[in-house]
């Protein structure tokens, strides 16, 4: 499978899952009830969070990875959340994008080390 030719919105649908996945396996790691987890994880990816986390690793990326993300970002979507802005939501597409983009290419390296950097930030806010 060819990443680069994928939709942007397959990858953002896959990215969404590679992000949550790794947002979860952070907070397996933290001594807390499941339902706990559960309502930190709502908070760590939606819209908002994941804006927030773009501008944490934008500086990070390669040429080859802002076209990526922006492929996502400017998705014509008709869906806004109720607890987001437009741009956040376009933001946050964006991200998922690029997660699904390096996940699907195998760069499983270079996906860790993009968390790893967002989740420093949000790990002070658990």
């Amino acid at each position: 499978m060819d990443a680069k030719q994928l939709n942007p919105s397959v990858l953002a649908f896959v990215g969404d899952a590679v992000y949550g996945l790794l947002v979860r396996e952070k907070l397996a790691d933290t001594p807390r009830k499941s339902g706990d987890l559960h309502s930190i994880s709502v908070k760590l990816v939606n819209a908002t969070a994941q804006s927030e986390a773009y501008e944490l690793i934008k500086e990070m990326l390669s040429e080859e990875e802002i076209a990526m993300f922006k492929r996502g970002r400017n998705l014509h979507t008709s869906n806004t959340p109720k607890n987001s802005t437009k741009g956040e939501y376009h933001t946050a597409t964006g991200l998922e994008t690029l997660f699904g983009y390096l996940h699907i290419d195998g760069r499983s390296t270079r996906v860790k080390e993009l968390f790893n950097r967002i989740w420093e930030n949000f790990k002070e806010n658990i």
